[in-house]
């Protein structure tokens, strides 16, 4: 359908209920721990890093510095990071992912994605399978800075 004939607001309303949907179903298949928005942020960057000081963190995550203390203190009671020494500077600690919480987010995105490949392979015909795909990269695109 020419672009002249959406109703793009309709669809962008749907796509948000849609998309949420689906970040609720991939949370609940990832079977991982809960996190709270400031911790999953926290635990995102360390995914990134092989560790980072606590007022890095919250530089990038535009929070002080107490504030960001607190979510790794939480974070480190619950095992998912730790700390050492920084090598460049040896009063300084690097927070860092624990191989624990390391091997435990790679469960959860091997069972997020294994769940979406097999709803994909049930329910979706290969023509709708290569819309799915199509989709993805226009939903990239859109995202693109």
């Amino acid at each position: 359908m020419p672009s002249a004939d959406v109703d793009l607001e309709s669809t962008a309303a749907a796509l948000r209920v849609t998309s949420a949907r689906l970040v609720r179903k991939l949370r609940t298949e990832g079977g991982f721990q809960e996190f709270t928005p400031g911790q999953t942020a926290v635990v995102r960057r360390l995914a990134e890093t092989d560790g980072i000081s606590v007022a890095e963190l919250a530089r990038l995550e535009s929070v002080r510095p107490q504030s960001m203390s607190a979510t790794v203190a939480e974070l480190h009671d619950a095992g998912i990071v730790d700390r050492r020494p920084d090598p460049a500077d040896g009063r300084a600690r690097l927070v860092f992912l624990t191989d624990a919480a390391q091997s435990a987010i790679q469960r959860a995105r091997a069972n997020k994605t294994g769940w979406l490949v097999n709803a994909m392979r049930e329910r979706l015909t290969p023509a709708e399978q290569g819309t799915i795909s199509e989709a993805v990269e226009l939903l990239d695109r859109l995202l693109a800075p």
